[in-house]
């Protein structure tokens, strides 16, 4: 038993330490843990995100504690995406995005666009083709 205490507290004192801050990245300067190269169009999209989930949840009369039991994850990741918390993963992001409807796509600079990636694929989704 004093062994599994011992493991609780030193991983309790790693994750009560915040992550190294960075003056360039504001949210590396509040503890997130996400790339430091992450662009600020990057995190807006995030947020936007978050934002159109939360609309869409609420819109719905649902409760975080409903999407999370739909979506198979904690309610504190529901509030964490609908507060575009970066660190989120990519897949319950989208799994909430889906869960209510919300379709994304991704719109890379012309220039940019990889040719394993047929175009259809980035184009905006609609239901009624």
């Amino acid at each position: 038993m004093a062994t599994l205490g011992k493991k609780r507290a030193a991983c309790a004192n790693r994750c009560s330490e915040p992550a190294a801050a960075s003056s360039d990245n504001p949210a590396m300067a509040q503890g997130k843990r996400i790339s430091a190269d992450i662009g600020v169009d990057a995190l807006q999209a995030i947020k936007d995100m978050g934002a159109a989930a939360k609309h869409a949840r609420a819109r719905t009369g649902d409760g975080q504690a409903a999407a999370a039991a739909r979506l198979g994850v904690h309610v504190q990741t529901i509030a964490r995406i609908e507060s575009g918390e970066p660190g989120v993963a990519i897949g319950h992001v989208f799994g909430l995005l889906a869960l209510y409807g919300i379709h994304a796509t991704l719109q890379p600079p012309p220039d940019a666009m990889p040719a394993s990636i047929p175009s259809g694929h980035l184009e905006p989704h609609d239901p009624a083709r």
